[in-house]
């Protein structure tokens, strides 16, 4: 297993993955040294998470391996499913999965998301358009559904 600390807009951020794909993309708050040398297996990563930084890229072409249950992997791949620049709700998401009656089990799981970002469980939002949990910080979902927004919000004050 590979491991990189990359800096972003929005704080650290630990990769870990395998020539066989990445695994995990969580936000660190352990103020750990940034990685000087990226290992081959997670380069890839790094250099598509740059471009998504300087909005130069809104999609992911990457071989992913999170470990999680069968439910969860669904739950990830529907994640998967949610444009750039769109959200959806917890309920809509448990409705896709084919079972309105699993949305706390889907929100569990989309909780659990090793691979931040990649995995957009950020763009899952409340039904009444609030913004609910989010393993990297309420302030981190903010910032990047503001960042993938089609429409540039300005501020007034």
């Amino acid at each position: 297993m590979e491991t990189a600390i990359i800096l972003t807009p929005i704080g650290l951020l630990s990769l870990e993955g395998t020539r066989e794909g990445l695994c995990a993309a969580t936000f660190i708050e352990d103020g750990r040294a940034v990685t000087k040398v990226i290992p081959n297996a997670l380069q890839e990563a790094v250099k598509q998470l740059k471009e998504y930084f300087a909005k130069e890229r809104s999609s992911f072409d990457l071989s992913l391996t999170p470990k999680g249950t069968d439910f969860q992997q669904k739950v990830w791949m529907e994640l998967c499913t949610i444009p750039h620049g769109k959200t959806t709700s917890y309920l809509a998401m448990a409705k896709q999965l084919g079972d309105p009656k699993v949305i706390r089990a889907a929100a569990s799981a989309n909780g659990k998301n090793p691979i931040s970002i990649i995995i957009p469980c950020h763009r899952v939002i409340g039904s009444d358009g609030s913004l609910t949990g989010y393993a990297g910080g309420l302030h981190r979902k903010k910032w990047l559904l503001a960042h993938e927004s089609p429409v540039a919000q300005g501020s007034l004050f």
